[in-house]
């Protein structure tokens, strides 16, 4: 089969290679998977929960990272028009959506042979 021969679920080998790296690049870095394992579960948390649930994180890249994962589509951002602002973060319902796949990725590590000597 050649790698232009389309799988049944509509990929090709080079179309699939591309949708996973991209998937990765989304799912990237440090804190992004953290912030997730903390929204996952219809879990609502305002920023400053997360701030003190990854102290390790700054302010900067805690805001960096939720503006891309918001601009990426798996979290929501809701404001409300209080003084002082009350901000609240989410997963959307892709976002969420992600759990099984990291769920079946930590199975598969999980099964993982021991090393040949």
């Amino acid at each position: 089969m050649d790698g232009e021969a389309k799988k049944p679920h509509g990929y090709t080998r080079e179309t699939a290679t591309q949708g996973v790296e991209t998937a990765l690049r989304m799912i990237e870095g440090r804190w992004k998977l953290i912030i997730l394992f903390h929204l996952f579960g219809g879990q609502v948390l305002r920023f400053s929960e997360l701030e003190r649930a990854i102290p390790d994180i700054s302010q900067k890249m805690l805001t960096q990272q939720l503006r891309q994962m918001e601009t990426d589509g798996m979290v929501r951002r809701t404001i409300y028009p209080e003084v002082p602002p009350k901000v609240e973060y989410s997963l959307t319902e892709w976002g969420q959506s992600l759990c099984p796949a990291l769920d079946a990725l930590l199975t598969w590590v999980g099964n993982r042979p021991a090393s040949e000597p």
